[in-house]
């Protein structure tokens, strides 16, 4: 069992990578290398060795097993678990009953090879559709360009589900293209909606290409606002630049895998740093957020990257990883099974194949609490009853099984 340091930074915000797939083409999996805790302008708080299960405060229950999934989330008002596969799927699980169902038609196709393939899955916020009479969906995935070039898209249809292992989407219109590149890693392409309905914001990651990050004339390495249009939404920090430019919310980011509205209205994400140094972000308007200028990780050549400094320009992070976790996706808990994680981020590592639950506090992370699967972890969400439904990353020996937690009794 690994002995792992997360650093928590008292003043908020900033971005990173991880180990294993999701790390740049031809590095090394960090996992298994125990990394030295970098210096920061603010005391580090260690943590010690994840938890065992056996010793954790819930059971874990097999679900079921797919292959390569990559997103997930449950269709509002119902217990059906709606999960992408990387080469193009998309599956729904009833997790009362069990019954097993999938989207039959209407799907895109997609860009499959490396990090690339279909991305993410959201319910549109103005979701009110019993089943069969239709609702907005919206699905990320990458989508191949001219020569060798591609990049992840979002898009819209119009989701039908009229039997009952069998849904189709009608309509499917890409919304939202990121500025293409060569290369398959680091697309991100993460949806979440603003509490109030009105934006969608979506992560478009570096593409392994690093400078693009701190160059606005591109949509590489941000986090984004948009309208539910996929348009650049007005009240943006560059919006009237026009262009890419116009939907940047915020820059300087890696690999950015992860996104969500805590309670009070604050939106944090997780991103994977290069060889360690991963992040959890307090993400703001218009900031700037260092990469590949900053960070807690060095290059996989070894050639160190600055550690961020007190009186750098850039946005520091809340927390970060070294050695890395590799965060896979991010959930802020709100249920009510799990009293002790409410308003805390769920974090799931890949390489370190652990959740992670961070204590949030305000605008700062405190505390962090590691369990540790033993398998990869790809995609946490959160169930209708409060449950925590986890997905492994099928690779290798790990077979993409969902996981159920609940407390023990």
């Amino acid at each position: 069992m690994r002995l792992v340091t997360l650093i928590l930074v008292l003043a908020a915000t900033a971005g990173c990578n991880a180990n294993g797939p999701d790390r740049a083409a031809g590095a090394t999996d960090g996992a298994t290398t125990a990394g030295s805790a970098r210096s920061t302008d603010t005391p580090p708080l260690p943590r010690s060795a994840p938890v065992a299960l056996a010793d954790a405060p819930f059971t874990v229950e097999e679900l079921g097993e797919f292959d390569e999934p990559w997103g997930a989330e449950f269709m509002p008002g119902t217990n059906l678990l709606f999960i992408t596969g990387k080469k193009g799927e998309v599956w729904f699980k009833d997790v009362v009953t069990g019954r097993l169902g999938s989207i039959e038609s209407g799907l895109p196709e997609v860009d499959y090879g490396g990090q690339g393939g279909m991305g993410d899955i959201a319910f549109g916020p103005n979701w009110a559709a019993p089943m069969g009479q239709g609702g907005d969906l919206y699905l990320s995935w990458v989508e191949a360009g001219e020569g060798n070039s591609r990049g992840a898209v979002v898009g819209k249809g119009k989701l039908l589900c009229q039997s009952a292992d069998a849904c189709r989407l009608t309509g499917l219109e890409v919304l939202w293209r990121q500025d293409k590149t060569e290369g398959r890693g680091h697309y991100s392409h993460r949806i979440h909606f603003s509490p109030d309905g009105r934006y969608m914001f979506v992560t478009s990651g570096d593409r392994q290409e690093q400078d693009p990050a701190q160059d606005n004339s591109n949509n590489l390495g941000t986090v984004l606002r948009l309208n539910l249009d996929g348009s650049a939404a007005e009240g943006n920090p560059f919006y009237d630049q026009g262009g890419s430019t116009a939907e940047i919310w915020s820059y300087g980011h890696r690999n950015l895998l992860g996104l969500d509205f805590a309670p009070d209205g604050r939106l944090w994400e997780i991103e994977m740093g290069p060889k360690h140094g991963d992040e959890l972000n307090l993400v703001t308007a218009g900031a700037n957020y260092g990469w590949p200028e900053a960070s807690y990780g060095d290059n996989y050549n070894g050639v160190p990257i600055p550690d961020h400094t007190p009186d750098d320009p850039y946005v520091k992070p809340a927390a970060y990883w070294v050695p890395a976790t590799s965060p896979a996706s991010l959930l802020i808990y709100s249920g009510e099974l799990f009293a002790d994680w409410r308003d805390d981020a769920l974090v799931p590592g890949l390489s370190g194949q652990e959740l992670n639950v961070v204590a949030l506090e305000g605008a700062r992370a405190r505390a962090m609490t590691s369990y540790d699967f033993g398998v990869r972890l790809r995609e946490v969400v959160e169930g209708p009853d409060g449950a925590v439904y986890l997905l492994e990353d099928d690779r290798g020996e790990s077979d993409g099984t969902l996981l159920r937690l609940t407390p023990k009794r």
